[in-house]
């Protein structure tokens, strides 16, 4: 099959563009979902700081607060994990995906009991005490895809252990209210839980996703444009040219002389090959014109020598 100039131009140029146009999608994939994962991960450690910061509060300003009331009544507001669950946890409303948990193996409050998969995750940190966090992802019953961040909890202050180093060592309110069986046996600088982030990856991967498809959808337009105007500037730089030539060589190899129309403008090398054509064209014209002035050549019949 003869195919013309234009055809082939265009048959390269969209090779080049598809095998682009995967590599820049491929790349452009791996980047923006490296951006929604970091995105979630900034999410998630922010919420975690939050719970921190509010524990820390607790901490500080209200738990002496309440130091003589515990005597008459247990308040879990006084204990900074619970304080920070509680606040943390009216956020679910606007963010329902968005959770926060301070689990210990062994709780006072059986709510802060971990799940099967949030004992590992603390069976990890209790193996690794070098491990200040963990990061990873899983799905819920319900189908949601979340980005989970882990910190152990280790007792650091010795007065939480008054209220959790034996039953006997610790206020009688709080036993009344949760009774001796848990929450007793904690030991200093040891990894006895880990406070819990759960935040959404599905709004970013959706972002990420939309992206990606703007992304590719521009590049295809600007694929577009440039094969139009490239073949503007190939029509008329190029194929128009040699179409000229072309015609000149046709009427040179069928003995037409005359003038002949030659793209002889311009300095690159299509303008060089017209003027070549048409020095070879005059030069044509002279050696023919030359065998015009000499005439026929005269023929000596046999025999007419002496």
């Amino acid at each position: 099959m003869k195919l013309s100039l234009a055809i082939k131009f265009n048959l390269v140029f969209v090779a080049i563009f598809a095998i682009g146009l995967t590599a820049a999608g491929v790349v452009a994939d791996k980047v923006l979902q490296q951006q929604a994962l970091d995105e979630t991960r900034h999410d998630a450690d922010v919420l975690m700081r939050a719970a921190e910061a509010m524990q820390n509060y607790t901490a500080k300003h209200i738990t002496p607060l309440l130091a003589t009331q515990i005597q008459y009544s247990f308040v879990p507001e006084s204990v900074p994990a619970f304080s920070a669950i509680e606040m943390l946890n009216t956020l679910q409303g606007a963010f329902p995906n968005f959770s926060y948990r301070s689990t210990m193996l062994n709780p006072t409050n059986p709510r802060d009991r971990p799940s099967d998969w949030e004992t590992e995750v603390i069976a990890r940190l209790h193996d690794q005490p070098a491990l200040k966090e963990i990061t990873g992802q899983r799905r819920t019953p319900g189908g949601a895809h979340l980005l989970f961040l882990a910190r152990p909890s280790v007792i650091r202050d010795s007065t939480c252990m008054q209220c959790h180093s034996t039953p006997a060592a610790a206020p009688r309110t709080m036993l009344d209210k949760y009774g001796p069986a848990n929450g007793f046996g904690w030991t200093m600088n040891e990894v006895i839980g880990a406070q819990f982030v759960s935040v959404p990856m599905s709004d970013s991967i959706a972002h990420g996703r939309a992206l990606w498809r703007s992304f590719m959808e521009a590049l295809s337009v600007v694929f577009a444009v440039v094969l139009i105007v490239l073949n503007v500037m190939v029509h008329f730089l190029v194929t128009r040219r040699l179409q000229a030539l072309s015609r000149a060589a046709d009427e040179l190899s069928l003995g037409k002389l005359g003038d002949v129309e030659l793209p002889t403008r311009g300095s690159d090398e299509i303008a060089s090959l017209a003027v070549s054509f048409g020095r070879m064209r005059r030069s044509l014209v002279t050696a023919f014109e030359l065998l015009d002035e000499s005439g026929p050549a005269t023929t000596v019949p046999p025999g007419s020598q002496s």
